[in-house]
This record gives structure tokens, C-alpha cells and sequence, in this order.
């Protein structure tokens, strides 16, 4: 009987990670670039029942001659395994601005954070006060070379992640070269650090749409030009959240908590009966 409080109390914790998550990515469900967590779970082991006192020679079908026979199997609930990220690409919404990137494929944009090099996929970026390209929380875009200086309406970014400028307006110092045009009068300024991770469900998130790498995720890796993810200007990539998807589950998780409760409340009345009727009996 008490094997069935902890059962039922694993369960109902278990529902209430899921339930933990799907309240996040219901509260998250228009930040761009957001990506879903997932609650998973597994079960304890079970136990295999054997009955202690019948040495089981032939007297039952699924006995032995040396061990017990069989009684069957107890469940022992679930433990919290980990919180997963899906990383499928949400939709891309289009904005028309210059400063608005998405990624149409697995990667991350590179900004400089206090705490180091931090990761996002949320390019709604804007022009900071000395020029440079920033997110909304002010943390420089880096390129190859560092952090890329714009200026309103005088740049382009290619599907490589190249930054072209008109040269005229660009600062000689800022040129990586003069020679390589695809306009009349555009000149690259820069490339974007696009990078990928080995294990990059790994990664732990550090709010405001941004990633860290951890020792299991590993060290960010510049991505090589056939392996990049498309850079799309113009556009955002919305969170790929389904939000009616994630009220199902919340009624789903509803449900399983409920039932989980019900698992402790009938072993209690269980244990009351078996204590009651053994006082009378004694």
C-alpha cells in the first residue's frame, strides 16, 4: 500500500514538469525565435514479483523447479529524465525591415553579452547609438571580424550572411574588400558569425531568446559556407510554438494529475480499510 503514495506522487510531479513547460511555451508563444521545451520522463524500474514462501515445483504453470513462480510485475512511477529542446524552425513572418534576419536552418547569431559570447535565433535586431548592430537588449551582432557597424538603409545581408555596404558611406578601416562587388558601388563590410553546435539540444537557455553552450553541448563551431543555414533579410522567425497543440496537453496533463491523485486517494481508503478490519479481527 505504500509502495502506491510514492507511485502516484512520482506521477503527479512528472505532470507537473510537463505542466511547468507548457505553461513556458504558452508565455512565450510570439517571442521570435522561441523554441518549444519539451518534458521527458522515465520509468523507474519495476520489480518482479516472486512468492517467497512456495518453492513452485510444478504446481503452477509459469513456475520452476528452483525458483518461485511468477506473481507479475509492480510499477515503481517515473522520474524527471530532462528538458528538451525542439529546434524545429518556427515560420517566418515578413517585416520588410532591413534589420530583421532569420535563419532557415540549424544555427545561431553570435552577439557579445557581458557574460561572454552568447547565441539566439531571434534577429529582430535594431541600429544602436554608435552605430553598431544590436539586439533589443543592446548586445553587439558579431561578424567575423567583430562587432558590424551600419549605418539606416545603406546595407544588405546575402543568404551567405554576408554584410555589403555602399562604399562610399563605409569606413576604409571597416572594408574587408574593395574588390569582391555584386553591386555597382557595394563593397563587404563583413560576414556574420553564424555557428553551430555538436550537441546543440544541450544548450541551456539564458532568457531573452538567448543560448549558452554547456561541456556536454560543446564549443560553438563556425559553420562553413555550404553548411550555413539561410540568412533571410526582411523577415523573422516566429516561435515554433503550436499553441493549441500546448492547451491539449495542458488539459492532457490536467487529466493525468488528476488521475495520479486518485491512484494515492484509493490506496489511503485501502490502507484504512486493511487497518480497520485487522483491529477487529484482533
Amino acid at each position: 500500500m505504500i509502495t502506491t503514495y510514492f507511485t502516484g506522487a512520482s506521477g503527479m510531479r512528472a505532470q507537473q514538469w510537463r505542466l511547468d513547460a507548457a505553461a513556458n511555451n504558452l508565455a512565450n508563444v510570439d517571442v521570435n525565435g522561441y523554441k518549444k521545451d519539451i518534458s521527458i520522463h522515465k520509468a523507474f524500474p519495476e520489480l518482479l514479483l516472486r512468492r517467497m514462501n512456495d518453492d513452485g515445483v510444478y504446481r503452477h504453470p509459469f513456475g520452476s523447479a528452483d525458483e518461485a513462480p511468477i506473481i507479475g510485475k509492480l510499477g515503481m512511477g517515473v522520474e524527471y529524465n530532462e528538458l528538451y529542446t525542439d529546434f524545429q524552425n518556427g515560420a517566418f513572418k515578413e517585416t520588410a525591415s532591413d534589420f530583421d534576419l532569420a535563419l532557415d536552418g540549424k544555427g545561431f547569431f553570435t552577439v557579445r553579452t557581458p557574460q561572454g559570447e552568447r547565441y539566439t535565433r531571434n534577429g529582430a535586431f535594431m541600429l544602436g547609438k554608435e552605430g553598431f548592430l544590436e539586439t533589443k537588449d543592446g548586445y553587439p551582432v558579431l561578424g567575423e571580424n567583430g562587432p558590424i557597424r551600419v549605418k539606416a538603409n545603406n546595407f544588405q545581408v546575402d543568404k551567405q550572411g554576408n554584410v555589403w555596404v555602399n562604399a562610399q558611406y563605409a569606413e576604409p578601416e571597416q572594408l574587408v574588400d574593395r574588390e569582391r562587388n555584386t553591386w555597382d558601388d557595394t563593397v563587404l563590410l563583413d560576414t556574420l558569425k553564424i555557428v553551430g553546435f555538436d550537441y546543440d539540444r544541450d544548450l541551456k537557455k539564458q532568457g531573452n531568446s538567448l543560448w549558452k553552450s554547456t561541456p556536454v553541448s560543446g564549443d560553438a563551431q563556425m559553420l562553413p559556407v555550404g553548411e550555413r543555414p539561410r540568412v533571410v533579410q526582411g523577415f523573422l522567425e516566429a516561435s515554433n510554438v503550436d499553441p493549441v497543440l500546448e492547451m491539449v496537453n495542458l488539459i492532457e496533463v490536467n487529466r493525468a494529475y488528476e488521475a495520479n491523485q486518485k491512484v494515492i486517494q484509493s490506496g489511503d481508503q485501502m490502507l484504512g480499510i486493511l487497518i480497520n478490519q485487522t483491529a477487529k479481527v484482533g
